[in-house]
């Protein structure tokens, strides 16, 4: 694959939601890492004051599909493990180990990834997807308008070398996904170009932000700039 750093924009993030589709079929909540405080410190806006931020939205949205889907349903936790590893050191805890306790409490498949292509290959080949469809995708991470950005700010300041681009997305089997499968990323700007690539590429809709999203405590990420919406 060609290689290439991407130089990200500047974003914050958040979550909020809506119901999943089918009641059968996998959950798939796809979660990037964190950025280093080392590379953010002297920023003005700087992201990832805590190592948590996409781990803590995508557990409140496990919650809720728990709630709505019951203790049996196929939740599958896709999370990008370098970022957590290298954090770890900085929070001077086991983050991993925090991350598997939350597999334990609310019954997950916890995958660990590294790369995109990995990603690419869980969709398609992660479960019989002729008989396991996706019923819904969402990720949380950092992302700008054309990709998914895994460690962004992680191994070199406000860029990435783990990613998904929107033009790997044709990688991605159709028939993968459910009959109105619910697809959202709450990352900044994917809906300025992202979900158009998506649709083209899987036939499923992505919601996904004109401009910023900020991700929160106690509540799914929020849109936050002036003229923000949300587009599939």
């Amino acid at each position: 694959m060609k290689r290439f750093l991407l130089i990200c924009s500047l974003s914050t993030f958040a979550l909020g939601s809506q119901a999943a589709s089918p009641a059968s079929g996998e959950y798939i909540m796809l979660i990037g890492g964190p950025s280093m405080y080392q590379w953010e410190k002297y920023k003005a806006y700087p992201h990832d004051h805590w190592w948590a931020n996409f781990v803590r939205a995508a557990r409140l949205r496990t919650e809720q599909l728990r709630t709505e889907l019951g203790p049996d349903a196929k939740i599958t936790w896709l999370i990008y493990k370098q970022g957590y590893v290298d954090r770890a050191k900085q929070e001077n805890q086991d983050l991993v180990g925090l991350i598997d306790s939350v597999r334990e409490r609310f019954n997950l498949n916890l995958v660990w990834f590294h790369a995109g292509p990995e990603v690419i290959n869980y969709l398609n080949h992660g479960q019989p997807r002729d008989e396991v469809k996706i019923a819904d995708l969402e990720y949380f991470g950092h992302s700008n308008r054309a990709c998914f950005m895994f460690d962004y700010s992680n191994n070199i300041d406000s860029a990435c070398k783990s990613w998904l681009h929107e033009d790997e997305l044709i990688q991605i089997n159709r028939r993968d996904f459910a009959r109105g499968a619910y697809v959202k990323s709450w990352g900044c700007h994917t809906g300025e170009s992202m979900s158009k690539k998506w649709r083209a590429a899987t036939g499923t809709h992505m919601i996904g932000a004109i401009g910023k999203t900020q991700f929160m405590m106690e509540e799914l990420p929020i849109l936050t700039s002036a003229d923000g919406k949300w587009v599939n």
